[in-house]
């Protein structure tokens, strides 16, 4: 499947892509719940599309990064369209790049925390969070 093909809603996206940016992780709480969030950017050969990272995601990825989205879904923020894996889909980083260095995105200094290395990200309702958090994108 090609970024460019991609639609608003559609569903069970499959793809492999370069990560081109990475922005700031943004933290935040929801239903009692601590999580983060970035939007990053991925390319392939017929274009590129921002991708949401939710919790590990958002470490385990870095520019340079080639990713594997299995059952993705495509939703639309501010009138532009956005990959997500959503609750039931997947991300998995299939070659690292070259790019930023492992700790970019990461808090450090006093905003470091030791996090749960647990997968949280079913708990939200990221469709809302992302409305929340993206306002404050540095995109």
């Amino acid at each position: 499947m090609a970024i460019k093909d991609l639609q608003v809603r559609q569903g069970n996206v499959e793809l492999s892509a370069e990560v081109t940016e990475k922005g700031e992780a943004r933290e935040f709480e929801k239903f009692g719940r601590s999580g983060k969030v970035c939007t990053a950017v991925i390319k392939d050969a017929s274009g590129e599309i921002k991708l949401s990272l939710w919790n590990e995601q958002v470490d385990n990825v870095n520019v340079g990064d080639t990713v594997k989205i299995s059952n993705g879904y495509v939703n639309e923020f501010q009138g532009e369209k956005q990959l997500t894996t959503g609750k039931f889909g997947k991300l998995e980083v299939v070659s690292k790049g070259q790019g930023a260095p492992e700790d970019a995105g990461k808090p450090s200094g006093d905003d470091a925390k030791d996090e749960d290395s647990s997968d949280e990200k079913d708990a939200f309702d990221e469709d809302v969070v992302e409305e929340d958090v993206d306002e404050n994108k540095g995109f």
